[in-house]
């Protein structure tokens, strides 16, 4: 594994490894033993604000013994025109890795492309493989084994749905989603996540009934309806996504162990009741702290020499 930008990159066996080693490491966490990093140099590049990426990533660092760099695309000469290639080239002059939490997936592509050292996509509007890494965990803890479990997911096909698509069809899970039909997920995605899930022994099912979706399900999911950048579209997808929102109803529907999972930020009353975001069946914080873990993993399996 030299990179971490695409799950569709990253064999079963790679994924399942990454998912072993976040336990090992989440138990180890305050150990001078888990400092398998010290001496090393994480560089940050933000595009897009964050909370949960750059607090895990900073305090990942930490904890393995390395250092992280913030380096907000305003900081740099990227934010004055630099390309990618040069910015690639004279950060792997100084830095042992670079995550980088952006707008346009071309963009990690092309700093992994140009660059010498290992690259970590921190977010793209395609894909968001760490929060994968990180829900799998979650749902790993829970349900001790992820191979047959139901996971539904619903609202807007988004770098979320597509990295919960590839990351359960390593695992042998069942992913339904369910979005309105404009706002569903790519095709290309969705169909080489279901030829992946069936030689795992799992399955992709899409639908733009949310009812149909929730059935039996063991996870619940859902992600904000109007991402950084859409906020002009926000009345519109509220009015759109209104059906598709997690609630009573639909966790009624999913088994009585059912778990609900959100990646936050959540906006309480829109894609999520209070009742259930706030209730027993809720694992938001969990899966938050499984951020921390789970890139820790990433993060020793591409710089630890």
């Amino acid at each position: 594994m030299k990179h971490f930008i695409d799950l569709a990159d990253i064999k079963a066996a790679e994924f399942l490894d990454l998912l072993d080693l976040a336990v090992l490491l989440k138990q180890n966490q305050h150990t001078t033993a888990s400092q398998r990093l010290a001496g090393k140099t994480l560089g940050m590049i933000f595009a897009k604000s964050s909370t949960r990426t750059r607090v895990s990533f900073e305090v990942g660092m930490y904890q393995l013994g390395g250092q992280a760099l913030f380096l907000s695309t305003q900081d740099i000469q990227l934010g004055r025109g630099e390309t990618i290639a040069d910015t690639a080239r004279v950060m792997s002059r100084f830095l042992d890795g670079i995550m980088i939490r952006t707008f346009s997936h071309q963009d990690v592509l092309d700093l992994a492309r140009y660059g010498s050292v290992p690259v970590i996509n921190g977010l793209t509007d395609l894909m968001h493989p760490c929060q994968a890494l990180a829900d799998l965990l979650t749902v790993k803890e829970c349900f001790s084994s992820l191979k047959g479990l139901k996971m539904a997911y619903f609202g807007d096909g988004n770098n979320v749905a597509h990295s919960l698509l590839q990351a359960g069809a390593k695992t042998g899970m069942h992913l339904a989603v369910a979005t309105p039909g404009q706002y569903a997920c790519s095709k290309s995605i969705v169909a080489a996540a279901s030829e992946e899930a069936e030689k795992n022994g799992g399955s992709i099912s899409i639908t733009e009934d949310p009812l149909e979706a929730a059935k039996d399900a063991d996870v619940l999911y859902t992600d904000t309806w109007v991402s950084m950048g859409q906020e002009d579209e926000k009345a519109a997808r509220i009015k759109i996504f209104g059906d598709y929102q997690v609630n009573e109803r639909l966790m009624a529907l999913a088994k009585s162990h059912a778990i609900f999972l959100h990646c936050l930020p959540a906006y309480r009353g829109l894609e999520v009741s209070e009742a259930v975001i706030d209730g027993p069946a809720s694992r938001i914080f969990d899966q938050a702290e499984n951020r921390l873990h789970a890139q820790k993993a990433v993060l020793v399996r591409l710089m630890e020499s």
